[in-house]
């Protein structure tokens, strides 16, 4: 935990404080911000506050006092819950604004941790309660030097991986070796670990109207071989085996064959406009620095895809944010799903995937990486698709 910094942001935010809390591990986002092992048994309400100026406060229970014994700060122990509002009650101190994991309407879940009744309960002291999300963002979702180190690293192996995959397709279509979904998907996992590659789940490769199921999973009794007039979809994602690494995550489409068919052209040319719309405002909005937020790159990928025609077919969020997990702590590109209206802020990470999805026929779906550098600079970090693959 850096202390000095949290207290920096809060002022610059005039944000009174941020109070953390946790009740059998179910705030993990505490635990990784203030850099406490999960590990340790936690059957007791702790409380952990940090002003914005001066020292922080712990609060914890007469049977786990040594809960909070790694953190700066002066401690009190509780033993009745009579003991325990009044305790804290005392901590807060004069009425102010508290950041807690707390979202205004769920807009976004993943930071939405705090339960409704301790909500009231600060409330109740006289307190107005804000949303740690981009609190939490910027300390645990933005990526140092090092890691967007680690994360060009498996962008170059991952690009190559891919091309690899819809090769070896093309290839066992040529030969007649009857190369399948499934044993594409356990070719590139075979690759991922040969190249020093992990990753938590195994890619997404289908055919046709399988990956119209935008999280579709090969399995044995889905499983089909590749043929020519097949429109192929490879979604995968994998980092370096190290600590620290950040993952890279893309999606290509291809055509088994010389002359795709009219309309997945035309979906394929749709999904590319849209993804480049949403690019060139996120470097638009950087070089004029002005602020930029999530919601904002799904509107500019997804109002293209609806002057196409195809609004109702483009099923999910336009993006999410990319970390030491897939799918990261930081703002998503989202204005379907929810109304993400995190800040996207240098050293921040995130794919944009605009597609669209007709149920049993076909799906196109291209997907990038964004990384703002920390000079301010939106980047692109891999190679960029601008025609179908054909093999």
């Amino acid at each position: 935990m850096d202390l000095q910094r949290i207290q920096a942001a809060l002022r610059e935010r005039n944000i009174g404080g941020w109070l953390f809390c946790d009740f059998h591990h179910r705030d993990h986002l505490a635990y990784r911000v203030l850099g406490l092992s999960m590990e340790r048994m936690t059957t007791r309400r702790w409380f952990y506050y940090i002003p914005a100026r001066g020292e922080p406060k712990k609060l914890v229970h007469s049977v786990e006092k040594g809960k909070l014994d790694a953190l700066p700060g002066s401690m009190q122990v509780y033993l009745a819950w009579e003991q325990l509002h009044a305790s804290l009650k005392k901590m807060l101190g004069a009425k102010k604004s508290i950041a807690m994991q707390y979202s205004p309407k769920n807009n976004i879940p993943a930071v939405s941790l705090v339960d409704a009744g301790t909500i009231e309960l600060i409330r109740s002291f006289g307190h107005k309660v804000v949303s740690s999300a981009d609190l939490v963002q910027l300390f645990e979702a933005v990526i140092d030097e090092q890691g967007y180190a680690t994360h060009r690293e498996a962008a170059a192996l991952v690009d190559r991986i891919r091309a690899e995959a819809f090769a070896r397709i093309g290839e066992g279509v040529r030969t007649g070796n009857g190369v399948s979904e499934l044993e594409i998907t356990r070719f590139i996992m075979n690759r991922f670990t040969q190249e020093g590659l992990t990753t938590a789940d195994a890619p997404i490769v289908g055919s046709n109207e399988h990956p119209a199921d935008p999280h579709f999973e090969s399995t044995p009794e889905n499983n089909r071989p590749f043929k020519i007039g097949d429109a192929v979809l490879i979604d995968l994602w994998a980092k370096k085996n190290a600590p620290g690494a950040i993952y890279y995550d893309i999606t290509w489409v291809g055509y088994i064959g010389d002359t795709p068919p009219a309309k997945y052209q035309e979906i394929f040319e749709v999904v590319v406009k849209a993804r480049d719309a949403a690019i060139a405002l996120v470097k638009e909005k950087f070089a004029r620095k002005q602020a930029c937020y999530g919601w904002q790159l799904d509107d500019a990928a997804r109002n293209v895809i609806k002057k196409a025609g195809y609004g109702k077919y483009f099923v999910h969020r336009t993006g999410h944010s990319i970390g030491e997990e897939t799918h990261g702590n930081g703002g998503n590109i989202d204005n379907l799903e929810t109304r993400d209206d995190r800040l996207l802020m240098n050293g921040c990470c995130f794919s944009i995937e605009p597609g669209i999805y007709l149920e049993g026929s076909m799906a196109a779906r291209t997907e990038v990486n964004v990384f703002i550098r920390h000079d301010g600079v939106p980047e692109v970090t891999g190679e960029v698709q601008q025609e179908l693959v054909k093999m």
